[in-house]
């Protein structure tokens, strides 16, 4: 239909010698659209990009939304990055949201972790709510801050035996019929 341009194709199966081959020949122009999985999320670096269309965009992160669009735009053109959807759920639809209303990076990231949670930070989990019982790791991020700076003081600086049985007796007698904490400790 466009017989004067040339269309690229990159994906991860293709050995890295075709990557860096098809790369190279968008870079110089010699390829006028590259067809691309997300292979091309991190890296590439094409100042003559100016267009980027994202099929079924609410199936990604918004990190990984936010890495793709940052593939365009890195020239001195005016760029677009098209988010095309199919039905959108609720998080999907914040999603789209987010990326159409800011490209703050740290904004992004925030509400990526909001929609998804943290995932497991020991396991193979990419999302979902950790297992803190009472906190909430994005509502009480300040509060878990400052439980951390404590407790890296209290290693640092480990309270005389004297002190310790004072907080000891001032849990028991204060605290421990609601919470039995002397006991767990």
């Amino acid at each position: 239909m466009y017989p004067n341009y040339t269309v690229g194709l990159l994906h991860g199966k293709l050995p890295q010698a075709d990557k860096e081959a098809v790369m190279a020949e968008f870079k110089a122009g010699r390829v006028h659209v590259l067809v691309a999985t997300t292979v091309v999320e991190v890296g590439v670096d094409v100042p003559n990009a100016t267009v980027m269309v994202i099929e079924q965009a609410e199936r990604f992160g918004l990190a990984q939304l936010h890495q793709l669009r940052g593939r365009v735009g890195r020239g001195g053109n005016q760029s677009y990055c098209v988010l095309v959807t199919e039905k959108l759920s609720e998080t999907g639809r914040e999603r789209i949201r987010t990326m159409t209303e800011s490209n703050d990076g740290f904004y992004i990231a925030e509400m990526d972790l909001r929609l998804r949670g943290p995932g497991e930070f020991f396991g193979t989990k990419q999302s979902g709510m950790p297992s803190l019982r009472f906190a909430n790791i994005i509502r009480d991020r300040e509060l878990l801050e400052t439980a951390r700076a404590e407790a890296v003081s209290f290693i640092q600086h480990p309270p005389d035996e004297d002190s310790l049985r004072r907080a000891v007796t001032y849990i028991r007698e204060n605290w421990q019929r609601r919470y039995g904490l002397v006991q767990v400790g």
